[in-house]
């Protein structure tokens, strides 16, 4: 089979596609036929050497890859041979092997893939589709929400947005650039290039003039903090990241100062739902079955072509979700 290797750590070139025996899945374990496997900004963190935030780094050489989905295809001691032939789904931890033509999974980790969903939607569901369902969970829309969503034609703002438009909030999506733009104005809300000047004015007035109540961002950084001014007071930060690098960084008196709340999103926040992680993919690939979250999907690139899908999303050059395809 064919597989992206790394043995050092550093810039996209390191993705190195090259033929590797199939691998012989253990006990609890199945063989997954890949159809398409997920990237992940966090992905190109770890190629780099920058580490995954709290996790440690890969040992190397390592291929790849935290989410795939296809076809079981072998079946390891103590699995049940009915999985063979399903389509299924898996998370398969932070760098595990999915950048390749077949994959090792748990079986306990495995989510037969729902009707006719197909396999590039369910990789994006079942890592960004979980945290979307999470972080809307905790955000506790209303239809007398006003929302700012950063990043909003990306894998997790495009969900976010759908989530707030279906709560009744009225909703605005940032974006960068006019095609982006375009994309989220296809979700059916309101759309403003964050790169374009006076774009605070036109968020607002593209609102309506309702204050705004809900910041629901994973970039920070100077938008981010624009959009903090906007809020009403008593409004809400729901913070899930810093992808521009810089985090947002608010004292306490200013947030107690305008009775602003700050709503944790990012780990024990999302595990502690009962059902933990597992009930987040369950759901999410549930919404996206009923076709209620329509995840956004990068035109594929091909397995062989990994290192250029890295610099792609490091390039903001893609919108929605990354997948490969072997």
């Amino acid at each position: 089979m064919h597989a992206i290797r790394q043995h050092a750590f550093g810039p996209a070139e390191r993705l190195e596609y090259t033929e590797v025996p199939d691998p012989v899945p253990g006990a609890g374990q199945v063989r997954i036929a890949v159809d398409a496997a997920g990237v992940h900004l966090l992905d190109t963190m770890i190629r780099r050497g920058a580490g995954g935030g709290p996790f440690p780094l890969p040992d190397l050489p390592m291929t790849p890859g935290r989410e795939v989905a296809g076809r079981v295809d072998a079946a390891g001691p103590e699995v049940d041979a009915g999985w063979i032939g399903r389509r299924v789904v898996a998370h398969l931890g932070m760098a595990s092997g999915g950048y390749a033509s077949a994959a090792v999974a748990p079986v306990a980790a495995l989510h037969e893939i729902p009707g006719d969903l197909s396999a590039a939607a369910a990789v994006a569901m079942i890592g960004t589709g979980r945290t979307a369902v999470g972080i809307l969970d905790l955000a506790k829309l209303t239809p007398s929400d006003a929302a700012v969503v950063t990043a909003a034609a990306g894998g997790l703002g495009g969900l976010l947005v759908q989530g707030a438009r279906r709560a009744g909030a009225a909703v605005v999506g940032l974006a960068g650039g006019p095609g982006k733009v375009a994309r989220v104005e296809a979700l059916g809300v309101p759309a403003v290039d964050y790169r374009a000047a006076g774009w605070p004015d036109r968020a607002r007035a593209a609102l309506g003039g309702r204050p705004v109540t809900v910041l629901l961002d994973g970039v920070a950084g100077e938008a981010a903090r624009a959009i903090v001014d906007l809020l009403a007071p008593g409004g809400r930060i729901v913070n899930f990241g810093w992808s521009s690098g810089t985090p947002l960084d608010l004292d306490a008196a200013t947030l107690e100062a305008r009775g602003l709340v700050t709503v944790p999103v990012l780990g024990p926040a999302l595990t502690q739902r009962p059902g933990g992680l597992r009930s987040l993919e369950t759901e999410a690939l549930a919404e996206a079955a009923a076709g209620r979250l329509v995840p956004l999907i990068n035109p594929p690139f091909p397995l062989a072509d990994a290192a250029a899908a890295h610099r792609a999303l490091e390039n903001r050059a893609t919108y929605g979700k990354v997948v490969l395809v072997p």
